[in-house]
């Protein structure tokens, strides 16, 4: 008998398929290694006087830490603060759920020198991507919440 499985190539996928490559039976088989479940995503945002969403960092808690996947904010505002208030706002948020990590990835022509002012540590790098740059894994060991 032939085997009926065929494989598909989808640039367009469905929220469906997505979720089902994403967090379907690889997230199954994660749970049941770790015996933990507890991903809880984390929206910081800054907003504006009218309330409009001028910047944020989009992270995530998983296994003890957070992981920062996305920060950002109107280029007019940097350099005023901002990111050390987010960012601050986020280790401290961490700290309280009881994570002793924090990780995040950022490009050699994006914020690896800010990242290092508040005590994060390159631990691995991905050099010539995208071509010319490299991309730098970080983390920073958090004290416990006192």
């Amino acid at each position: 008998m032939p085997d009926a499985y065929t494989i598909d190539i989808n640039h367009a996928p469905s929220a469906e398929e997505q979720a089902a490559a994403q967090n379907g039976w690889l997230w199954a088989y994660n749970v049941a290694q770790t015996g933990d479940d507890a991903y809880t995503p984390l929206v910081i945002s800054l907003r504006d006087g009218d309330g409009n969403v001028v910047g944020g960092l989009i992270g995530s808690y998983l296994w003890g830490w957070l992981k920062i996947e996305s920060f950002s904010m109107e280029p007019s505002l940097r350099g005023r603060g901002f990111g050390t208030k987010l960012l601050l706002a986020a280790q401290d948020d961490a700290r309280e759920r009881g994570c002793l990590n924090i990780w995040v990835d950022t490009y050699s022509f994006q914020a690896r020198p800010f990242y290092e002012r508040f005590g994060f540590e390159v631990f691995g790098e991905l050099g010539d991507y995208p071509p010319g740059h490299t991309l730098y894994f970080m983390r920073k060991r958090l004290e416990p919440a006192q």
